[in-house]
Protein backbone atom coordinates (compact mmCIF):
# COMPACT_ATOMS: atom_id res chain seq x y z
CA UNK A 1 0.00 0.00 0.00
CA UNK A 2 1.71 3.28 -1.04
CA UNK A 3 0.85 6.84 0.84
CA UNK A 4 -1.61 8.70 -1.39
CA UNK A 5 0.68 11.95 -2.40
CA UNK A 6 -1.03 15.10 -4.16
CA UNK A 7 -4.90 15.74 -2.17
CA UNK A 8 -5.13 16.57 1.29
CA UNK A 9 -7.05 13.79 3.27
CA UNK A 10 -8.36 14.72 6.24
CA UNK A 11 -8.55 12.70 9.90
CA UNK A 12 -12.91 12.93 9.10
CA UNK A 13 -12.85 11.52 5.63
CA UNK A 14 -11.19 8.43 6.77
CA UNK A 15 -12.81 5.15 5.67
CA UNK A 16 -13.77 2.82 8.49
CA UNK A 17 -10.70 0.51 8.74
CA UNK A 18 -8.56 3.01 6.41
CA UNK A 19 -5.33 3.78 7.96
CA UNK A 20 -4.01 7.75 8.29
CA UNK A 21 -0.53 6.49 7.22
CA UNK A 22 -2.49 5.00 3.51
CA UNK A 23 -2.09 9.13 3.58
CA UNK A 24 0.64 9.76 5.60
CA UNK A 25 3.41 13.06 4.37
CA UNK A 26 5.39 11.86 7.09
CA UNK A 27 5.69 15.29 8.60
CA UNK A 28 7.14 13.75 12.04
CA UNK A 29 10.26 11.70 9.51
CA UNK A 30 11.15 15.05 8.20
CA UNK A 31 12.14 16.77 11.80
CA UNK A 32 12.93 16.30 14.82
CA UNK A 33 12.42 18.46 17.82
CA UNK A 34 14.79 18.84 21.23
CA UNK A 35 13.70 20.55 24.51
CA UNK A 36 16.04 23.49 25.90
CA UNK A 37 16.60 24.49 29.21
CA UNK A 38 15.27 28.31 29.33
CA UNK A 39 18.16 30.65 28.90
CA UNK A 40 18.99 33.12 31.61
CA UNK A 41 22.85 33.85 30.88
CA UNK A 42 24.13 35.58 28.25
CA UNK A 43 25.76 32.22 26.80
CA UNK A 44 22.80 30.55 26.88
CA UNK A 45 21.16 33.48 24.62
CA UNK A 46 24.70 32.88 22.05
CA UNK A 47 24.68 29.35 21.76
CA UNK A 48 20.67 29.46 20.74
CA UNK A 49 21.99 32.33 18.26
CA UNK A 50 24.75 29.80 16.99
CA UNK A 51 22.09 27.06 16.59
CA UNK A 52 20.41 29.26 14.20
CA UNK A 53 23.39 29.76 12.10
CA UNK A 54 23.43 26.27 11.09
CA UNK A 55 21.13 25.28 7.99
CA UNK A 56 18.00 23.81 8.48
CA UNK A 57 17.47 24.73 12.18
CA UNK A 58 14.86 26.48 13.93
CA UNK A 59 13.93 27.64 17.69
CA UNK A 60 10.39 27.64 19.09
CA UNK A 61 8.94 27.85 22.37
CA UNK A 62 5.35 26.33 23.00
CA UNK A 63 3.42 26.55 26.58
CA UNK A 64 6.69 28.06 27.95
CA UNK A 65 9.27 25.46 26.78
CA UNK A 66 12.32 26.54 24.21
CA UNK A 67 13.06 23.67 21.63
CA UNK A 68 15.64 23.35 18.93
CA UNK A 69 13.94 21.89 15.61
CA UNK A 70 16.10 20.46 12.83
CA UNK A 71 15.14 19.53 9.49
CA UNK A 72 16.35 16.69 9.04
CA UNK A 73 14.53 13.73 7.08
CA UNK A 74 14.81 10.00 8.64
CA UNK A 75 17.36 8.08 6.73
CA UNK A 76 14.93 5.17 6.43
CA UNK A 77 11.90 6.72 4.97
CA UNK A 78 10.82 5.82 1.37
CA UNK A 79 9.78 7.81 -1.81
CA UNK A 80 6.44 6.61 -0.74
CA UNK A 81 6.40 8.02 2.79
CA UNK A 82 6.69 4.52 4.39
CA UNK A 83 9.33 3.61 7.02
CA UNK A 84 12.16 1.12 5.50
CA UNK A 85 13.01 -0.36 8.99
CA UNK A 86 8.75 -0.61 10.41
CA UNK A 87 9.88 -3.97 12.33
CA UNK A 88 13.03 -2.28 13.60
CA UNK A 89 12.67 1.30 14.35
CA UNK A 90 13.22 2.81 17.55
CA UNK A 91 11.09 2.79 20.18
CA UNK A 92 9.86 6.57 20.28
CA UNK A 93 8.41 5.53 16.61
CA UNK A 94 7.03 2.98 17.81
CA UNK A 95 5.72 4.93 20.55
CA UNK A 96 4.15 7.52 18.11
CA UNK A 97 0.50 6.77 17.23
CA UNK A 98 -2.12 8.40 14.84
CA UNK A 99 -3.93 9.43 17.80
CA UNK A 100 -1.63 12.44 18.22
CA UNK A 101 -0.48 12.62 15.19
CA UNK A 102 0.75 16.13 13.26
CA UNK A 103 -0.64 14.86 10.02
CA UNK A 104 -2.96 18.16 9.63
CA UNK A 105 -1.66 20.91 12.49
CA UNK A 106 -0.73 24.03 11.19
CA UNK A 107 2.21 24.51 13.34
CA UNK A 108 1.12 27.53 15.50
CA UNK A 109 3.86 28.43 18.07
CA UNK A 110 4.34 30.85 20.81
CA UNK A 111 7.36 32.23 19.14
CA UNK A 112 9.08 30.89 16.15
CA UNK A 113 12.99 32.15 14.98
CA UNK A 114 14.23 31.27 12.01
CA UNK A 115 17.22 33.33 11.34
CA UNK A 116 19.96 34.48 13.91
CA UNK A 117 19.06 37.96 12.40
CA UNK A 118 15.48 37.71 13.97
CA UNK A 119 16.55 35.78 17.40
CA UNK A 120 19.48 38.97 17.98
CA UNK A 121 16.38 41.23 17.43
CA UNK A 122 14.52 38.94 19.85
CA UNK A 123 17.01 39.80 22.61
CA UNK A 124 17.27 43.72 21.41
CA UNK A 125 14.14 43.78 22.39
CA UNK A 126 14.01 41.65 25.90
CA UNK A 127 17.35 44.18 26.65
CA UNK A 128 15.69 47.21 25.94
CA UNK A 129 16.21 50.13 28.52
CA UNK A 130 12.29 50.83 29.76
CA UNK A 131 10.52 54.14 30.14
CA UNK A 132 12.09 54.16 33.35
CA UNK A 133 15.80 53.10 32.83
CA UNK A 134 15.68 49.59 33.72
CA UNK A 135 17.39 47.89 31.52
CA UNK A 136 15.50 44.35 30.35
CA UNK A 137 12.11 46.07 31.20
CA UNK A 138 9.25 46.59 29.21
CA UNK A 139 9.58 46.90 25.52
CA UNK A 140 6.41 48.99 25.44
CA UNK A 141 7.13 52.80 25.42
CA UNK A 142 6.48 54.91 29.15
CA UNK A 143 3.01 55.31 30.20
CA UNK A 144 2.61 59.04 29.66
CA UNK A 145 2.23 61.79 32.00
CA UNK A 146 -1.31 62.67 33.42
CA UNK A 147 -3.52 65.26 32.04
CA UNK A 148 -4.19 68.38 34.27
CA UNK A 149 -7.59 68.25 35.57
CA UNK A 150 -9.48 71.28 34.24
CA UNK A 151 -11.74 72.72 36.57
Amino acid sequence: MTATLGRFIGKPELKPGESLCDHCIAKCCKYYALPLETPTEDQDWDFMRWYLVHGDTCLFTEDGTWYLLVYNQCKHLLPDNRCGIYETRPQICREYSTDACEYDDRYVYDQYFETAEQFSEYIEALRAVDGRGNKGGSIRSPEPALLPVIG
